[in-house]
């Protein structure tokens, strides 16, 4: 039976205090939302989500990758392939983008269960995540919170089986983004709610329950999207379910809505909790309704050692003020520095693509000695390149050697942290480091490393890897 067989999630180090936006513009503030790091951008919270969901699976056995998102870096220029090479796939995998719309976390999910179930693939890959904008000084912007989640779809060792799957498409427009938009825009919220919302979630979630056989009081878990902090709740009377101990909290106070990854990302959520024989419902609302029942098996234990979202809450940075949170998203002009031009070489990046993308570092055959990056020749026996043989290394972990901290960095997040790492089992890299508190690094601290977005140029997005403190260890 076709299902999920592994799943996975990523929420940003930093988090944005809601009382901080109240000091700016006035009024109260409640809780926190997950704010992406300046060098983070949807397909690295995608990457990080996807690395947790792929933790001991044999990555030959990939055959797609679906990533879903409206905040797409490129608007011509696939994601997914980025990402691929990221998570080291393979290169003879089908790669899409999904996007445009709040629901295309779920579409992307119901194509990836089509494939399998075809024969097109063996394993499928759904990437989901967002970093989407609202304008300054309104309820959306203390709302939008910034991650992703992931999830493997097979036959074989199934975590969470399908029992019923509808899908009604609308074209009611109520929030939306047009060509050259930074940040979103939106109706009234009573048509959205009495003409879209209500009326086709209703809809979508009463074909679901007929096809899985199944009613309200089936459930013990209800994902249920929700475009503010209260919409859900019209969904949740309807159909009678028990909002303590039934409905999924959607963690508006603690990330905040994720756009299209609000559901997938609480799906993970709802599945850490989740024991064998639960049955739960997915409901997602965007250019008309997804629902989907799922039922989890007694494979469900083996997903024990994945971070998703109950680790990575735990591991956070508060954000000092507004104007880092500005800086961090670009919402103003900014004095141009002349020193921070950029320049882009495309042919060394293709031609050492395995080192920038996939992080493949050598060994020595002749001394056994790693070495990252590859040199010409051994930096140790002096052999020839001819005895390199080429190895991963982004899974591996290591020890903070040593760090120097620049203090007048016209970096986006100063302090600027260089640093030495050594892996374990061998192998050194010198780094620049991200998500770390500064007040709190000590030599010999376990490290991992992170794919980022390391600067743009010739406007191309250079992507490369950083390492950072081992999160939620």
């Amino acid at each position: 039976m076709v299902g999920i067989t592994s799943f996975g999630a990523y929420v940003p180090i930093y988090r944005l205090n809601r009382e901080i936006l109240a000091q700016v513009w006035g009024g109260k503030g409640k809780g926190e939302k997950a704010v992406a790091n300046a060098d983070e951008d949807s397909l690295t919270l995608g990457v990080e989500a996807a690395r947790d969901c792929l933790k001991g699976f044999d990555k030959s056995k990939v055959d797609a990758l679906y990533f879903a998102t409206t905040t797409a870096p490129y608007k011509e220029k696939q994601s997914a392939s980025i990402m691929a090479a990221a998570c080291d796939l393979r290169e003879e995998i089908r790669t899409v983008d999904v996007t445009n719309s709040l629901r295309s976390g779920t579409v992307a999910l119901m194509m990836a269960l089509d494939a399998v179930k075809a024969g097109s693939a063996r394993t499928a890959l759904v990437v989901v995540a967002d970093t989407r904008l609202a304008p300054p000084d309104t309820l959306y912007e203390s709302i939008f919170g910034d991650g992703a989640a992931a999830f493997l779809i097979g036959n074989d060792n199934v975590v969470v089986e399908i029992e019923g799957i509808s899908s009604i498409t609308a074209p009611f427009v109520d929030f939306w983004r047009l060509e050259d938009d930074k940040i979103i825009r939106w109706w009234e919220e009573r048509l959205c709610r009495e003409e879209g919302y209500v009326p086709y979630m209703s809809n979508a979630i009463n074909s679901v329950f007929k096809t899985a056989k199944v009613s309200a009081k089936d459930i013990s878990k209800a994902v249920i999207s929700s475009p503010d902090k209260s919409m859900a709740g019209d969904i949740v009377k309807k159909f009678k379910f028990d909002p303590k101990a039934q409905v999924q909290d959607l963690m508006y106070d603690n990330i905040g809505h994720t756009g299209c990854a609000q559901v997938p990302m609480m799906l993970v959520m709802a599945l850490q909790n989740a024991k064998a024989g639960d049955k739960i419902l997915a409901a997602n609302y965007a250019d008309g309704a997804d629902a989907m029942v799922f039922k989890v098996t007694d494979k469900i234990s083996k997903m024990a050692d994945r971070r998703g979202i109950k680790v990575y809450l735990k591991s956070k940075v508060m954000l000092p003020n507004y104007g880092k949170y500005m800086h961090f998203r670009d919402l103003m002009e900014w004095e141009h520095d002349l020193f921070m031009e950029r320049r882009m070489a495309l042919a060394e990046v293709w031609r050492h693509r395995n080192f920038y993308f996939r992080f493949y570092g050598v060994k020595c055959t002749k001394c056994g000695h790693i070495i990252v990056p590859a040199p010409n020749t051994c930096i140790y026996c002096q052999a020839d390149e001819k005895f390199f043989e080429e190895i991963p290394l982004a899974d591996k972990r290591g020890s903070l050697v040593t760090f120097s901290m620049d203090i007048r960095s016209r970096a986006i997040d100063p302090p600027n942290v260089l640093a030495a790492v050594n892996f374990h089992g061998g192998g050194r890299f010198f780094s620049q480091m991200t998500d770390r508190d500064p007040d709190n690094l000590k030599v010999g601290m376990e490290m991992e490393l992170t794919f980022r977005r390391i600067h743009d140029a010739l406007h191309i997005h250079n992507y490369f890897w950083k390492c950072r403190p081992v999160r939620g260890d």
